[in-house]
């Protein structure tokens, strides 16, 4: 049985946690490709919120294996306390595998990320300080530490000596920081950490392909989103992974012929954290109004995100970049506030009209959005559930996304709960 990919398809923040719940109910397996607990995912089921940081959002199934794949960065005390979390909420982990080949996160890549950020100064990416960054250099550098490493305390400590020889001679000789003890390290992660993460690591390459083998229902989900992507994202305030649909064959161990289902998560506007270009970015009172009506905060970091109409000319390229078969509409009901909607559907820059991401970074960081207008629907949509419920305006405003991208919309989030949707024939 193919497996489907769950996308982002801006900056991340998309809702991308309401429509995995979704589809989780339907799968085996929900399979984390990428990232670490720099991005999160929040579910509302029955009026109670889970914000996910690092475990599958499928965990809230008692039917679903959740994994946690070879493409993540893992923190071993994050992901335990995220368990201890959700066991006192009753939600049951026990099903949780975690790739041997991930990679830990150390404390070094923490104390590196903050003064590497802090250096920077104007120039800073505004990354979360959690280290993640750090821990995908040394993974290409191929000095990291992974999952399986804690099964082995010798091979552990020999790693971590080697490494860290090296770390705290940055530290200490560029940041002016007090060297990490060898010691300390390996008595956590191998004596505190280690004997309980022991029995969630597991070959999550022969599970995931066992399960597609007798087809069983496979869903790969993404933290961040396209326009992170170290590759194809807005460079360098991107992330350091590949959240892509190509990432998640690297990030699980599947080739691209497993795949025959991509979603494309999109909010109705656009939000960003941190630094780097944002075209239809708004100030004001509309930027106000759509981060208070959408609570549009960080899950992780509470920061505020920068609100901004949406942007046809990014949906168009993440179509493209990730093959998208079908899109997903999210936080239709936030626009509910007003008369009138902009939609970007081109740039303009220097005299040139772009229908597509400019490749050039100092050509996007000079576009200038072209927008199109469109009617407002001041209606409240939080009770709709069939197409019909939708006022003309909501429906003219998907069949815009839709003829703009050429990929159907196929739900549309009306409010946060996990029944809050509409659904539309593929």
């Amino acid at each position: 049985m193919p497996a489907t990919v769950v996308v982002g398809t801006q900056w991340g923040d998309e809702g991308k946690g309401k429509l995995t719940d979704l589809l989780a109910k339907d799968m085996r397996l929900v399979v984390r490709y990428q990232g670490g607990h720099n991005a999160g995912h929040t579910i509302v089921v029955d009026g109670e919120t889970f914000a996910l940081q690092l475990i599958p959002s499928g965990v809230l199934y008692h039917h679903t294996v959740p994994v946690i794949g070879n493409g993540v960065v893992v923190d071993p005390a994050v992901l335990l306390a995220e368990c201890d979390m959700l066991a006192n909420r009753g939600i049951d982990t026990s099903r949780l595998v975690v790739s041997g080949n991930a990679h830990l996160i150390m404390p070094y890549h923490y104390e590196l990320d903050r003064m590497t950020e802090r250096y920077l100064g104007h120039n800073k990416l505004g990354t979360t300080k959690r280290g993640i960054g750090p821990a995908y250099a040394d993974k290409a550098a191929r000095i990291g530490l992974r999952v399986q490493d804690l099964l082995d305390p010798k091979i552990f400590r020999q790693k971590l000596d080697v490494v860290l020889r090296e770390k705290n001679a940055v530290l200490s000789r560029v940041y002016n920081r007090l060297p990490l003890d060898a010691g300390e390290i390996a008595a956590k992660y191998l004596d505190e950490l280690a004997p309980r993460l022991e029995p969630m690591i597991g070959d999550t390459v022969a599970l995931i392909h066992e399960a597609l083998a007798t087809g069983e229902q496979v869903m790969l989900e993404g933290a961040q989103a396209t326009f992170l992507d170290v590759d194809h994202g807005t460079y360098p305030f991107v992330t350091s992974s590949n959240p892509t649909a190509g990432g998640a064959c690297v990030g699980s161990g599947i080739g691209p012929r497993d795949i025959n289902r991509v979603v494309g998560i999109v909010k109705a506007y656009v939000t960003r954290v941190g630094s780097g270009p944002f075209p239809t970015e708004l100030d004001g009172a509309i930027a106000d109004e759509l981060v208070e009506r959408g609570h549009e905060y960080g899950t992780n970091t509470g920061r505020r995100r920068r609100p901004g109409w949406l942007d046809l000319v990014m949906l168009r390229q993440a179509v493209r970049l990730n093959s998208i078969s079908e899109l997903a509409v999210t936080k239709l009901d936030v626009l509910s506030a007003f008369d009138r909607l902009k939609v970007c559907v081109a740039y303009e820059a220097d005299g040139t009209r772009y229908e597509h991401v400019p490749y050039h970074q100092s050509v996007l960081h000079n576009a200038r959005p072209i927008y199109e207008e469109v009617p407002g629907w001041r209606t409240d949509l939080a009770g709709a559930t069939s197409a019909a419920d939708l006022p003309g305006p909501a429906q003219a405003y998907l069949d815009l996304i839709s003829r703009q991208t050429g990929v159907p919309v196929t739900f549309a989030g009306v409010g946060p709960g996990r029944e809050q949707y509409v659904s539309f024939a593929a």
